[in-house]
């Protein structure tokens, strides 16, 4: 059986969970370069990015080895304010040296379709030249997947009320209507989220605090209840942290 671990890690505040988060993952691209010769690394976008201001400073990072895909993306240009590649760029991408080469961004100018297709194509691809390896039951694994969490409790872009969230057969999948803009998206889906050897769920403020209450279990008796997509992360077989500040828990009972 696989052996899969779950470890949720508490911080006083976002600054410690940027430390701490850094050094964890300077520890994994060392692992996986040391062992393979690369690191695969899945960005979202969000509060994420800026999270990871403290790895710019990491002195002992080979970034030359790092590869780069996106959690998810909306289907506008890569300058668009909107996009997450733009974000990434912008506040993580520009200030450390990954080759251009090694960032697989979205298609643009096609339809949310194509873009979702062309993504997917170019994972198969990747997993056909053995640089991404596949799991048992036929996903693309990626080392390391940097998550955050919407102050509802979606992950990427798939949202609670949207029937994608339940996908078991694509790798990437598109939504024509987000509930927040922009409408339209391509998103990697919870059996290519899963399957990654490590999972870092960074979910900091208290705008997220009621959907971590119900994420990690905190249930009020006699009400029917439907699981977030936050509570679809459940590695195959892998790691899952949660890395969590204080006001990102202060819903939580017994806390301040």
């Amino acid at each position: 059986m696989a052996r899969v671990c779950k470890k949720i890690l508490e911080f006083d505040s976002e600054q410690d969970v940027a430390v701490d988060l850094s050094a964890k993952i300077s520890k994994l691209s060392a692992k996986y370069i040391k062992e393979r010769g690369y690191f695969t690394v899945v960005l979202s976008g969000g509060t994420l990015i800026d999270t990871l201001r403290k790895l710019v400073e990491k002195g002992d990072v080979d970034w030359s080895k790092w590869i780069i895909f996106f959690l998810d993306e909306r289907v506008v240009p890569l300058t668009d304010p909107d996009s997450n590649y733009k974000l990434a760029y912008d506040g993580f991408l520009c200030k450390v040296g990954i080759p251009k080469s090694n960032i697989y961004c979205i298609k643009e100018k096609v339809t949310p379709e194509e873009a979702a297709d062309d993504y997917e194509a170019c994972l198969k691809q990747l997993v056909a030249n053995k640089t991404l390896p596949l799991s048992p039951n036929g996903f693309p694994i990626f080392d390391l997947m940097l998550l955050g969490m919407g102050p509802e409790g979606h992950v990427a872009s798939l949202f609670c009320w949207h029937f994608q969230r339940y996908e078991t057969q694509r790798w990437i999948t598109f939504i024509k209507a987000s509930p927040k803009p922009p409408a339209e998206r391509i998103t990697m889906t919870f059996p290519v989220i899963n399957a990654s050897k490590h999972i870092a769920m960074v979910v900091t403020g208290k705008e997220v605090a009621d959907a971590v209450k119900v994420a990690l279990h905190e249930r009020i008796q006699g009400y029917a209840y439907i699981p977030l997509p936050v509570q679809m992360v459940s590695p195959t077989n892998g790691e899952l942290t949660w890395y969590l500040d204080k006001d990102a828990l202060s819903k939580m009972q017994g806390r301040p």
